[in-house]
């Protein structure tokens, strides 16, 4: 997808209280290093050009890495119009790297980003035929006011923040 729509997702992300640095393959470790709080955990994120290998995150997941984790780091994609976050489910442990911590960085290269909420669909139905079939819909920080005032980070993380990876 285009830089303008990279510019649109950043623009989104904003409006919805996360933060957002668009960034080539080979500066990702840098920009991760800028938002990593450690103690961080992560899972591979799968895109070429891009490792966790030069940041502090620790691969392998554990119930007490994840407890004591500051910053949880995974790969999504996104939905442009709404800078919504699409996490998919994997046994590499992507959905409680991205929930438990207090801050989550979420990795998406600028190919997996879908301009709006049916293109997105689109794209999980296809998953989903491949048996990849669950995924997390997530805009910004965690936040509910079932209970009265607004509360942010009760059900997931109080902050995003996002690293676009430019595509070549």
């Amino acid at each position: 997808m285009a830089t303008d729509s990279t510019a649109q997702f950043a623009s989104a992300l904003e409006r919805a209280d996360a933060s957002c640095t668009r960034v080539p393959a080979a500066d990702v470790a840098d920009a991760l290093n800028d938002a990593i709080e450690p103690p961080a955990v992560g899972v591979p994120l799968g895109i070429d050009g891009v490792s966790l290998d030069e940041t502090p995150v620790e691969t392998t997941l554990t119930p007490r890495r994840l407890q004591a984790a500051e910053t949880g780091v995974t790969r999504a994609g996104g939905v442009v119009e709404h800078g919504t976050l699409v996490l998919q489910s994997d046994a590499a442990g992507t959905e409680p790297a991205s929930l438990y911590p207090r801050t989550h960085v979420a990795v998406v290269a600028a190919s997996d980003l879908h301009a709006t909420f049916p293109d997105a669909f689109a794209w999980l139905a296809d998953e989903f035929d491949a048996g990849r079939d669950s995924a997390i819909l997530a805009t910004g920080p965690s936040a509910t006011a079932d209970m009265g005032e607004l509360v942010q980070g009760v059900h997931g993380p109080q902050a995003v923040h996002v690293v676009v990876v430019e595509d070549r």
